[in-house]
């Protein structure tokens, strides 16, 4: 087979006088190949095999041959909806439209045709089956004849499906589909919401865009998008996205939807749960955006049994329910994750009834232990801005336990946590120090389990037994250790968020 970037493939095509000449198994496998590979890039030779084939269909749309260019057009639509050069769908779909008119009030036999039950899955079999469609000597297995294939009103039929792949939702009597712009996307936020974004996507930008999506909807779609905005909320929540812009479009999109469902009734005795898993959500709200998607939605249901009906989904008052209980948890963790945080309730946890350290708890909270990353954001600020505060041996402590902390927060540290450890921690890398350590053993480990034994024996040595290699106070209170210590931190914090964010410009 040539490939469909060499030159003459497509010359072949205005050679053709009829059917009978052409090469047509090698140009079916030219079409598929588009079908296949449309989303690879911006390719004009691509263009030209779209535009010879329009063509085709153009110089005789209600000819015998039309459904082989109907169909040809069917299969290469998909790239129709990605990159083509300028005005090759319109020509493409004007071409269609007028094959549609020619053929579809023609006079046939048959009570049904393929195109009526034709779905996008079967696409990918179109173009194999064209060469023994037009040759009657080849061996035939389908379950409907050639002679509803090649039928008119079958020509027309797949002119307007391909008519609805260009153009979601703007013909009539076809089978339902999703837009392939909504395949892509359910495709993309199924990856990142499971924790593997593809490689190409910018999480930010990819999260950030349903915003937009919902408040432009229109009022069929609204329901369906507030669903999606649902799904990536809990995903931006997370601790995931770094950026409080992110949180702010998703909470002024909810806040603008909010009174398209505010004051809904309903006769239904309850309301279906929706999913509770990001990727489930998100791909029903994405399927329930569109035409294609509802229909398909209640074709499902009604053929299984199971779900809940359409109405019932997108029910204004289960809508407006979604919507309060969305913004609720943005505008909450919006400024928990980017806002002042409090940590004055920490005092309770981490301070003995005398007032002094609980430094038993400190210990048993700077483990690497997954329990402790629940604790590890508020334990972090709190012994930061304690430190700046304390002195002597508490300091020291303090200063190790708001590093620990940073290491153990999971997936990162809010921007509320970073700039307030930040600050901690550059202040201490800042302070001059001495030239040399004054001790003569060696600084703590502090990744090793017996960091936090040698921190408690430190801090409280008549409490505390010294353990095995137990270090001087003079090393845990070394300078140079403290820079160390801010260092790492620094290293560990830096870049997690712009510098204007960390310093206070949010």
């Amino acid at each position: 087979m040539k490939s469909v970037t060499d030159t003459d493939d497509t010359d072949d095509i205005d050679d053709m006088d009829d059917i009978d000449d052409m090469f047509l198994d090698e140009l079916s496998e030219i079409w598929d190949d588009i079908r296949k590979n449309y989303d690879t890039s911006d390719n004009s030779a691509y263009d030209r095999t779209v535009l010879d084939c329009a063509a085709e269909l153009a110089s005789d749309p209600g000819g015998d041959s039309a459904y082989v260019w109907t169909i040809g057009l069917t299969v290469m639509a998909p790239y129709l909806t990605w990159l083509p050069g300028a005005g090759v769908a319109d020509q493409a779909a004007a071409v269609m439209e007028t094959a549609d008119r020619a053929l579809r009030g023609r006079d046939c036999p048959h009570d049904s045709h393929p195109y009526q039950s034709h779905d996008d899955e079967e696409d990918a079999h179109l173009a194999e089956l064209l060469p023994a469609l037009a040759d009657e000597s080849a061996d035939w297995d389908e379950d409907r004849p050639r002679s509803e294939w090649r039928c008119p009103r079958n020509a027309a039929g797949f002119a307007r499906i391909g008519l609805d792949i260009i153009r979601p939702g703007s013909v009539t009597d076809v089978p339902p589909r999703l837009p392939l712009a909504a395949k892509d996307s359910i495709s993309t936020l199924s990856a990142l919401l499971n924790g593997y974004p593809k490689p190409w996507t910018d999480i930010n930008d990819e999260i950030s865009s349903h915003a937009p999506e919902l408040s432009g909807a229109d009022p069929a779609d609204r329901a369906g998008r507030l669903m999606v905005v649902r799904a990536v909320t809990w995903y931006a929540v997370s601790g995931m996205v770094r950026k409080k812009s992110v949180l702010d479009h998703l909470a002024e999109s909810v806040e603008e939807t909010l009174p398209h469902f505010a004051g809904g009734d309903c006769a239904h005795d309850g309301h279906p749960t929706l999913p509770d898993s990001g990727p489930a959500a998100a791909e029903l709200g994405i399927r329930l955006s569109s035409a294609g998607g509802r229909e398909i939605y209640e074709r499902g249901r009604i053929a299984s049994g199971g779900d809940a009906p359409l109405d019932e989904m997108v029910c204004p008052v289960l809508m407006a329910e979604i919507a309060d209980q969305t913004l609720a948890q943005l505008r909450e963790r919006r400024e928990e994750l980017f806002g002042e945080r409090d940590t004055s309730h920490a005092d309770a946890e981490y301070l003995r009834a005398d007032g002094r350290l609980d430094i038993e708890k400190l210990v048993e909270r700077t483990a690497y232990k997954s329990w402790n990353e629940e604790h590890a954001d508020d334990l972090g600020l709190w012994a930061a801005r304690r430190h700046e505060r304390s002195d002597g041996r508490d300091r020291a402590v303090l200063l190790l336990v708001a590093h620990q902390a940073v290491k153990i927060s999971y997936p990162s540290p809010p921007l509320s946590v970073a700039r307030g450890v930040l600050a901690t921690m550059r202040a201490v890398a800042a302070a001059p120090l001495p030239a040399e350590c004054p001790h003569v053993d060696e600084h703590p480990a502090l990744p090793r389990a017996a960091f936090r034994a040698g921190l408690a024996h430190f801090w409280a040595p008549e409490e505390y037994p010294p353990g095995e290699g137990s270090l001087s106070a003079e090393s845990w209170t070394c300078p140079r250790f403290a820079a160390e210590v801010a260092g790492k931190c620094i290293r560990d914090l830096e870049g997690l968020y712009e510098e204007d964010e960390l310093a206070g410009a949010v």
